[in-house]
């Protein structure tokens, strides 16, 4: 129920895994997280240069929620991704993608009508003007969500539910659906919402931001860029973004290369711990992909029930760990290396540079570098 802070503690027998799996999981009713949103088949390209310009692309996969799912799985929690795909060669592939980093996919529906959602990017940053995105998902199996396709009573159980503003983009039967899992009710987990305001989606389709702003305040625990909420919603700062958004119990506001500050309420009601995490040194190779990663690193050690200050920073481990690569996916550091750096002085902590290769690096390695 909204209010709640603490996670529901898994099962007395379950162990959590410390190695990353590598296929797809038996599946289980003792779910850690449930993701639910569209991913698509993605296009990236040979070489840098407009669309027009590209000669050849690189079949990849990508979606926010799936994003989180895949790097969750791969950090050894148990998770479910929830959506539906067409039933084409896309759609093969999405879920063989999908469930070869461990993630359950026995509740992603298959189309028979409606495609499964594709694109092509540029190879720079599509979170700024310099990039070019062509979406081809208008009409996809995903956006034939609803509350009646996917009965919010008829999901799995699970720990955290986890949704974005993508979803709600959609169509309108999406956001239906997102109004009704954000809703009180009984049984109801812990529901984290990475905000993700995409201007382009909304585009036709009026009320982006007080949408994303009504099922903000519906849920648990919010991630929102403070860049974002300007934009959306002309908030500065983040004590401005938590005087909009009072209610979540907890809310982290990325801040970029600065870091994040997280307000967390006392399980009472008592008033709001906040805690500035500063962000790392990373020598990015791309620089799509991090946000999704930094949610799953949160939620990785909040499931784990670990203190406020190592969820930020688990969030900023997993997010280097896709900034060093080139796609948006990659294996996440071991959780003993995690768990080592995370715990780290402050002082030690803001004198550490990451690199390609840090996540396999074990004790001192060249790159993971301590200045």
């Amino acid at each position: 129920m909204p209010g709640q802070w603490s996670v529901p503690a898994p099962p007395a027998d379950h162990e959590e895994p410390s190695v990353p799996g590598s296929a797809a999981r038996t599946p289980t009713a003792d779910t850690d997280v449930v993701c639910l949103g569209e991913s698509m088949v993605t296009f990236l390209p040979s070489r840098p240069g407009r669309l027009a310009d590209v000669p050849a692309f690189t079949r990849g996969i990508g979606g926010a929620e799936s994003n989180v799912a895949c790097a969750l799985a791969a950090a050894g929690h148990r998770v479910k991704w929830v959506s539906r795909v067409g039933s084409d060669g896309f759609g093969d592939h999405l879920l063989d993608a999908v469930a070869a980093y461990g993630v359950d996919t026995t509740d992603v529906r298959r189309d028979p009508v409606r495609p499964t959602g594709v694109y092509f990017r540029t190879a720079t940053d599509r979170a700024t003007d310099v990039h070019e995105v062509a979406y081809y998902r208008a009409g996809s199996a995903a956006s034939a969500m609803s509350p009646h396709t996917v009965p919010p009573d008829g999901l799995p159980g699970c720990r955290i539910l986890h949704l974005s503003g993508i979803t709600a983009a959609l169509s309108d039967d999406c956001l239906d659906l997102l109004r009704a899992l954000t809703a009180p009710r009984a049984g109801r987990p812990l529901v984290s919402f990475d905000v993700n305001h995409r201007p382009g989606l909304w585009r036709g389709r009026p009320g982006g931001p007080e949408v994303l702003l009504e099922l903000a305040r519906r849920c648990d625990l919010v991630f929102v860029g403070e860049d974002e909420a300007a934009e959306a919603w002309d908030v500065h700062g983040a004590d401005a973004v938590r005087a909009a958004l009072p209610g979540p119990p907890v809310l982290v506001v990325k801040q970029g290369a600065d870091g994040a500050t997280v307000y967390a309420r006392g399980e009472d009601g008592t008033a709001d711990t906040v805690t500035t995490v500063p962000g790392l040194a990373v020598d990015v190779v791309a620089p799509v992909g991090a946000g999704d990663a930094f949610a799953a690193g949160f939620l990785s050690a909040t499931l784990r029930g670990l203190p406020v200050r190592e969820r930020a920073r688990h969030g900023h481990l997993m997010a280097a760990a896709v900034l060093t690569v080139p796609g948006d996916l990659t294996a996440p550091p071991g959780r003993a290396h995690a768990d080592r750096l995370a715990a780290l002085d402050d002082t030690a902590w803001g004198t550490l540079r990451l690199g390609p290769g840090w996540t396999a690096a074990a004790g001192a390695n060249e790159e993971v570098r301590v200045t």
